[in-house]
């Protein structure tokens, strides 16, 4: 028996592919279609149409990138595209957080159900590093809202503590469910979620993607960045959290050789392309360090196999060195690294160049050396998130001051935790560096390549970011520990069923 012509087994398999392919072409083509009726629509401009199309089709073929990836599980694409849409939901409603406390209570729903018997699955998390980078501080801040006598506070941290903490437990879960061999890995799916919100917010966005100035959300500081691209059409993301997640999704599928390498290339792509649309300078530090550190370890194994250097993987230490080559020229060279963000000065003062970060951090300092003991110990009990408020932000005298992140790992630590949040941060940071550099392969399974290559890469951003703090914009946060936990639990790297030519990269 024969499908269009050709033998069975394989040609029903075939011809299966082959209807998938023209589905998704059309599935493609139709949103592209959309995207310059839409735009068309906007602006009555054939021109400005025909770039909505183009930029239509780069969504979905992103999109096509995302459900393409072999090994994604539903587990995965869940859990991961929940903590992307609890991300896009922060920025595109901080006035309404209805919405995002609904994104969360989704979250929190699905999780509890995947994550039981919850008891018999609690005793893992702590053995992450990632719990305690992510969670802890959560605990301690409903401590010291109690201390302080603030119960309404204590309530919401007790709230994100349950949802988060709940996620943890779902990819314990996930990683012991009694299945095939390679349905324990979420990663994969996340990094499959993380891909698809890319391809969301770039047809969202497809109506100003080419412009030199972009939509953003309605505050005063993102009104100052419109030349980064934040999405569109009322689905925002910061562009540098954006570009974070571009560059995970990037290491989890490019160092992995059980992908196909055009994958691999695709996604490494899309990643230094995001980079550029957000104009992202920590993303492009992440992206470099990622480099290097992928670089180091793949002449590292050629040497210990003996091999000489005209053998090394050179094809693939050199890709991801060419694609931030190009990055750093699209994005205006120097000036791109050093221009002050929102005076567009090429000669800037080093706050500037942290695009006021420093002012942020003394702000910090100021509040913990005023606090009494209980949020010196226990960490800022004034708002759940422990935002913070400048008195210097630049608004007109009266107006409601701007809530700010701390944009730094150690610092939100300590405005999240007190100084018991910075030891828990410590603790977690060199579980998970130990569990990246510090196990030996005859006491444990074989680290990821991917993972070491992340969780290396990571620290550089700790400067400048808080993504290992997890929260709302957790994404790179749960990716890292779903990771981890497989480490934990001594589950070896799973493989997805696909065969790559040799050769073509440090095994993951």
């Amino acid at each position: 028996m024969t499908t269009r012509g050709v033998s069975a087994p394989g040609g029903v398999a075939t011809g299966a592919a082959a209807r998938r392919r023209i589905a998704a072409l059309a599935a493609g083509g139709a949103v592209a279609l959309a995207a310059a009726i839409v735009e068309y629509a906007r602006t009555d401009s054939p021109a400005e149409a025909g770039l909505g199309l183009i930029a239509g089709l780069l969504a979905a073929a992103v999109g096509w990138l995302a459900l393409a990836l072999p090994g994604s599980t539903l587990r995965g694409v869940a859990i991961g595209g929940l903590f992307v849409a609890a991300g896009i939901s922060t920025w595109t409603f901080p006035l309404h957080p209805v919405v995002i406390w609904a994104v969360l209570a989704t979250g929190g729903i699905v999780f509890a159900v995947w994550s039981r018997p919850w008891f018999a699955h609690l005793p893992a998390v702590p053995r992450a590093g990632g719990a305690w980078l992510g969670l802890a501080y959560w605990f301690l801040g409903i401590v010291g809202a109690l201390l302080v006598g603030n119960p309404l506070v204590a309530a919401q941290r007790a709230a994100y503590a349950g949802v988060f903490t709940l996620a943890a437990l779902a990819v314990v879960a996930t990683i012991r469910r009694p299945r095939r061999r390679d349905d324990d890995d979420p990663s994969i799916g996340m990094a499959a979620a993380i891909i698809m919100g890319i391809a969301v917010l770039l047809l969202a966005g497809s109506g100003h993607l080419f412009d030199a100035m972009h939509s953003t959300p309605d505050s005063a500081s993102a009104q100052l960045m419109r030349d980064r691209f934040w999405g569109g059409l009322g689905l925002y993301y910061h562009p540098n959290s954006m570009a974070g997640l571009a560059v995970i999704a990037a290491l989890r599928i490019g160092p992995d050789p059980a992908f196909p390498a055009a994958q691999r290339v695709a996604v490494t792509g899309l990643a230094g392309w995001i980079v550029v649309l957000s104009n992202s300078r920590i993303g492009f530090v992440f992206a470099l360090s990622a480099a290097v550190v992928h670089a180091a370890l793949g002449i590292a194994r050629a040497r210990r196999a003996s091999l000489g250097p005209c053998r090394w993987p050179w094809r693939a230490i050199t890709i991801p060195f060419a694609v931030l080559s190009l990055v750093l020229v699209l994005s205006g060279g120097q000036e791109f690294l050093l221009r002050n963000r929102f005076s567009g000065a090429s000669q800037s003062t080093v706050s500037d160049v942290t695009s006021g970060r420093i002012d942020t951090w003394n702000q910090v300092g100021d509040d913990w050396h005023d606090a009494g003991w209980a949020e010196k110990l226990f960490g800022d009990a004034r708002t759940a998130r422990a935002v913070v408020t400048r008195t210097d932000d630049g608004a007109p005298a009266g107006a409601e001051r701007l809530k700010l992140n701390t944009d730094n790992t150690v610092v939100g630590a300590l405005r999240r935790g007190g100084v018991l949040g910075v030891s828990a941060l410590l603790l977690g940071l060199g579980l998970l560096l130990w569990r990246v550099v510090g196990r030996r392969a005859r006491d444990a399974v074989p680290v990821p390549a991917w993972f070491a290559i992340a969780g290396l890469a990571a620290v550089p951003t700790i400067a400048t970011e808080d993504w290992l703090l997890g929260g709302t914009n957790g994404a790179m946060w749960i990716i890292l520990l779903a990771s981890e936990l497989r480490l934990v639990l001594g589950r070896p790297p799973v493989h997805p069923p696909v065969h790559p030519p040799a050769g073509s990269g440090p095994a993951g």
